[in-house]
């Protein structure tokens, strides 16, 4: 009987979010410590971790190291949390993997969540495939996620900080900046991204409390299209290098990778310049303002599921000069609905409502009620029992730009199933 990486971690499923690090503690301690084993460049922040860690991977993979990667969450398999040099980890491997650790669960005490065994699996991956190096997302907040575990971390990076999860980590951006800030560690450098104000003193008072070495890089400068100037933190010198990934954020997002990579290269990691230009051209990170094509027609798709991933996500359309934008959207219900429409709606888009299958959908009926308070003069508002009918009926419809968007699990369930 061929057992499923899904049914495996299904009796996981129920403990759902529960933030806290002793289960991750003991259960690591019971697989004989296997994090201790692995140089880690930790990655927290609410939108562009992502991005960051594929151009991380990219690079390093380019320079010759084995290169880990874990990042959450996954769009189609859960094997693509797991990668080494930018492969997948198999299927039966990570099987492997998920029994050796249900073997080590003491269920007497408090179970793991399921996020804390695929984490614990991803140690475990690469402890064993001695990776000289892992690129591990944290998955929500970074104070209590499983992944922050690592007392010595080779560098930090803290990407961006807006008001999301924010039932979980604090109803203030002041409140979920320290959340996020608790993955720095005393004397290891943070690379900090573009910060709101009161994120940036809770951020900046706690390097210098843990004595960390700071670098706020500036933004990547567009020079070409599809391409960006990088300034150095240390000399004089810049760096030319491609920009795969769309959007001006990833000006952003790219700059703060190379600046991780800058740290690195100080510590004695060896990186050349033609492995970054290589390591940034092969990047990809897929349901990120990615375009495909289905059943012969353009389709933007983006899993903006927070409004400051609207609002870049909008300026990105906007900046394709293309009117009255076609929207297929689904989202999850403990999303801000309302913020998300104001970030991306305009007067006579059109707006296609789908739910989110197998998951805690929001209920259509309402967001439909939504979107119209939010933007009276949409030109269409309708919803659709599923994601397919909608994109045949939006592009039956309209010759205009149309976008997938409001979810990844959303994106991840169309790419899964698409024909």
């Amino acid at each position: 009987m061929v057992v499923s990486i899904d049914s495996l971690l299904q009796p996981f499923q129920h403990f759902g979010v529960n933030l806290g690090l002793s289960r991750i503690v003991e259960l690591l301690a019971n697989l004989g410590n296997p994090h201790h084993q692995v140089p880690v460049i930790h990655v927290a922040g609410t939108n562009g971790k992502g991005s960051v860690c594929a151009y991380l991977s990219s690079v390093l993979t380019e320079a010759g190291y084995r290169t880990g990667r874990y990042t959450s969450p996954h769009l189609v398999d859960w094997t693509e949390r797991i990668c080494i040099n930018e492969q997948p980890i198999e299927q039966s491997e990570l099987c492997e993997l998920i029994l050796k650790i249900k073997a080590a669960i003491d269920f007497e005490e408090e179970s793991p969540t399921q996020f804390e065994v695929i984490t614990a699996a991803a140690w475990l991956y690469f402890a064993q495939q001695k990776v000289d190096v892992a690129v591990v997302e944290v998955g929500l907040g970074g104070r209590l996620d499983a992944t922050n575990v690592c007392s010595q971390p080779l560098v930090t990076v803290i990407t961006s900080i807006s008001r999301e999860h924010w039932q979980q980590l604090g109803p203030t951006v002041r409140d979920i900046a320290r959340e996020k800030a608790g993955i720095l560690k005393p004397g290891c450098p943070v690379v900090v991204g573009q910060l709101p104000a009161e994120a940036e003193t809770v951020v900046r008072s706690l390097t210098v409390v843990l004595q960390c070495p700071l670098v706020t890089p500036q933004p990547g400068f567009p020079i070409a299209t599809d391409w960006a100037e990088y300034q150095k933190i240390q000399s004089a010198g810049l760096i030319k290098y491609p920009l795969p990934l769309k959007g001006q954020i990833q000006l952003t997002n790219s700059a703060l990778a190379l600046a991780a990579l800058e740290i690195l290269q100080q510590k004695g990691w060896q990186i050349s310049e033609t492995a970054i230009v290589n390591g940034m051209e092969k990047t990809k990170w897929p349901g990120r303002m990615q375009w495909i094509t289905w059943k012969d027609h353009k389709l933007l798709i983006d899993g903006a599921h927070n409004p400051a991933a609207a609002e870049v996500l909008r300026h990105y359309v906007d900046s394709l000069n293309t009117q009255n934008i076609t929207w297929v959207m689904g989202m999850l219900a403990t999303k801000d609905h309302a913020d998300i429409f104001q970030a991306l709606l305009k007067r006579g888009d059109k707006l296609y409502l789908v739910p989110v299958p197998d998951s805690n959908s929001a209920n259509l009926d309402h967001l439909t009620k939504l979107a119209l308070e939010t933007c009276p003069d949409l030109g269409f508002c309708s919803t659709y029992p599923d994601v397919f009918s909608a994109l045949d009926a939006a592009f039956t419809s309209t010759d205009n730009l149309v976008v997938l968007s409001g979810s990844l699990y959303l994106l991840g369930h169309f790419l899964g199933n698409r024909e």
